[in-house]
């Protein structure tokens, strides 16, 4: 498990952080709305991104200008798409224990809210601003940029967490724009592109597969603390038999 030092203190106050593409959402929802709607240089704009010539801030500008769509084609869009059929119960969980949760993303701010309404889900979002410029045309703003962000993101994870209140962060995420993120946090529960930055750079950090799976890793990692989940929680959240 991860950093015993800091789960001295039954009082420790616990913020949960959650990306949304590809971790919240069943794959990566820009992405595919960029190879719906936009022309096909955004993948030039990707190469250069995934090369570490421009920083995701750029990208993330330059193929949002290349977008042709309405916002009820976005819209539509967004109402097609999934979440982890698993997410709605870990929200649920952290709201049990009182631990404020929160989905922090590099992506669409419009996307995430309209997702997560479909799900019944209103919880805060840190994103990328998605505006639009009538007709179907739309600009990227970036209100949680920093010009100091190492990774040159168009929203530095680092800084909102550590602007949050909270003595212990927990971190569940998958790509890139985690990789700061992960250094700072407390817990952090990786997968796909996260858990390999993770195991390369001695990150401790906890493997999940979908939200179930992160379910019973928050359950564990909080009982070490001495906040045990109620029994109606513990059958929730324990592990299907194979």
């Amino acid at each position: 498990m991860q950093r015993e030092e800091a789960r001295k203190g039954h009082d420790a106050s616990v913020r949960v952080f959650v990306d949304f593409d590809g971790t919240i959402s069943v794959g990566d929802t820009t992405d595919l709305i960029l190879a719906r709607f936009a022309d096909p240089s955004w993948q030039a704009v990707e190469a250069d991104w995934v090369a570490g010539r421009i920083g995701s801030r750029e990208c993330l500008a330059r193929q949002i200008d290349l977008i042709r769509a309405t916002p009820e084609a976005l819209d539509a869009f967004a109402q097609k798409s999934a979440i982890d059929p698993h997410f709605t119960a870990f929200a649920a969980l952290c709201a049990a224990h009182g631990l404020p949760l929160a989905v922090v993303s590099d992506g669409l701010d419009r996307i995430a809210t309209a997702m997560l309404a479909r799900a019944g889900l209103k919880l805060p979002i840190v994103a990328n601003h998605l505006e639009w410029l009538g007709a179907d045309r739309w600009r990227l703003g970036f209100p949680h940029a920093r010009e100091d962000c190492t990774a040159a993101a168009g929203h530095c994870k680092c800084a909102t967490l550590a602007a949050a209140p909270a003595s212990l962060r927990v971190l569940v995420g998958d790509g890139r724009s985690d990789f700061c993120a992960a250094a700072a946090a407390d817990l952090v529960i990786a997968k796909g592109a996260l858990a390999i930055y993770c195991g390369n750079n001695r990150i401790p950090f906890e493997p999940f597969t979908d939200f179930a799976g992160a379910a019973a890793v928050l359950v564990r990692w909080l009982a070490a603390l001495g906040r045990p989940a109620r029994p109606s929680e513990e059958a929730a959240h324990a592990p299907t038999p194979a």
